[in-house]
């Protein structure tokens, strides 16, 4: 629970002044720092920042009254439907986040041998 705060209130903070591709050192960073197992690394970069984007699109979706994702869903999907870019977002966002939170796991176990998981102990 600690790592998915870690994460979400890190990646909201550099999103702001570095690209959007940032996320990914974040997640990677921190669960190189504190993940305990492979899973538990993807789960945490994955909601990490997929909560974190889901926040970013109904705030734009609200400020603009549906107008932008309702636009996009017509050009991507060929719907109006908002629900289908926000979920592309939260996806898309969390498969990021979970890639790079694992990662950084894997890369952190195999420069440390003392990092062992409960399948290796």
């Amino acid at each position: 629970m600690i790592q998915i705060l870690f994460i979400m209130l890190l990646s909201a903070l550099v999103q702001l002044v570095l690209p959007w591709w940032s996320i990914a050192i974040v997640a990677f960073g921190v669960c190189f720092w504190r993940s305990t197992r492979g899973g538990q690394a993807f789960l945490s970069g994955f909601l990490g920042i997929a909560v974190v984007w889901l926040l970013y699109a109904l705030l734009i979706h609200l400020r603009t009254e549906g107008v932008f994702t309702g636009r996009m869903g017509l050009l991507l999907f060929k719907s109006e439907s908002a629900a289908l870019p926000l979920l592309v977002t939260v996806v898309l966002g969390g498969l990021i986040g979970g890639l790079s939170g694992l990662t950084g796991f894997l890369i952190r176990r195999a420069t440390n041998p003392a990092v062992s998981t409960p399948r290796d102990a």
